[in-house]
């Protein structure tokens, strides 16, 4: 029998038939993915094969190919990642200026995970009702940026309802993954699209002006009736990269690969080589010095082996 995984728990999955049954499954033992060393080898929006048991439960048997997924290194276990969510249209990353700060070094590195899969990323602004003057003008800066690379921007207040009909329209017919750190409002987002996922909402830790964690797992909201469904994911604190080469980050920041045709060797790292293109379009502003900065980042981990937890 063959299904869809529309939500994750960790212990088991709940898998949506193509005959519309919704079946609580759970994975042998020895059941691996070969070739990803995950944390969890099934992830929602998996099309998977299942076998029914007396009990009215199932085992999952085999995964097809995906499409795509978006993957980030395992917080607790660097040589191992954790799967967000696989066959994707779309993703829409949740950013807040403040309250808490999303930084540039997240958003970053999420972008540049996507372009690895060729997953298209909509940058989602929230919490525009709570900004002042200065972190108006710094929200202003962050779209100008992003818009200029590719990136569609989007300026929500999801307490308030602004810019909701434009989010909303972006979802028909499309599977979208809503990401973002804890406490920027993925929860209060979802709830105004989608008032019957009722998902919970927290209050931010003021202490460290940080979210919470509401959503311990992954699950899938139908949003229409034409194939679209939202995929709501636990808040991310930290997004360190897999399965990435150093010589191919830059790849993955489109104004970094365009300049980086003119640099003068073609192995070139853009950091200390003569004749770099990449450095001389950062020193006149045509790369911005915070996407530079996140180029960087990506770059020592691969070369230390590390995972910055900090992003």
């Amino acid at each position: 029998m063959r299904g869809l995984v529309i939500k994750n728990t960790g212990s088991w999955y709940l898998v949506k038939t193509d005959e519309g049954r919704c079946v609580e499954c759970k994975i042998k033992g020895n059941f691996r993915l070969k070739g990803i060393r995950s944390t969890n080898p099934v992830a929602v929006g998996d099309h998977v094969r299942i076998v029914l048991n007396q009990e009215g439960t199932a085992f999952i048997n085999e995964i097809e190919d995906r499409k795509n997924y978006i993957i980030r290194r395992a917080s607790n276990l660097s040589k191992q990642s954790h799967i967000l969510a696989s066959n994707l249209d779309q993703c829409m990353l949740i950013v807040t200026v403040n309250y808490p700060e999303t930084s540039t070094i997240f958003i970053d590195r999420f972008l540049a995970s996507a372009e690895a899969y060729r997953i298209p990323v909509k940058l989602i602004f929230n919490k525009i009702d709570a900004y002042n003057e200065e972190e108006l003008h710094y929200l202003d800066s962050l779209i100008h940026l992003y818009t200029t690379i590719g990136y569609p921007c989007f300026r929500v207040s999801a307490k308030q309802g602004q810019g909701l009909e434009e989010v909303k329209a972006e979802l028909r017919g499309n599977i979208t993954l809503f990401a973002g750190n804890s406490g920027v409002g993925k929860s209060t987002l979802l709830n105004a699209i989608l008032p019957e996922a009722a998902a919970r909402t927290g209050e931010i830790s003021t202490v460290h002006n940080k979210g919470m964690h509401t959503t311990t797992f992954s699950e899938m909201y139908p949003v229409d009736n034409e194939g679209g469904y939202l995929i709501d994911t636990p808040g991310i604190k930290g997004f360190g990269t897999f399965d990435m080469k150093p010589e191919e980050i830059g790849h993955y920041f489109p104004e970094i690969f365009q300049a980086s045709a003119d640099c003068r060797y073609g192995n070139c790292t853009h950091r200390q080589e003569p004749g770099c293109a990449v450095r001389r379009a950062v020193e006149t502003h045509y790369i911005s010095e915070s996407r530079y900065a996140s180029y960087l980042s990506m770059l020592d981990d691969k070369e230390e082996g590390k995972y910055r937890s900090a992003y």
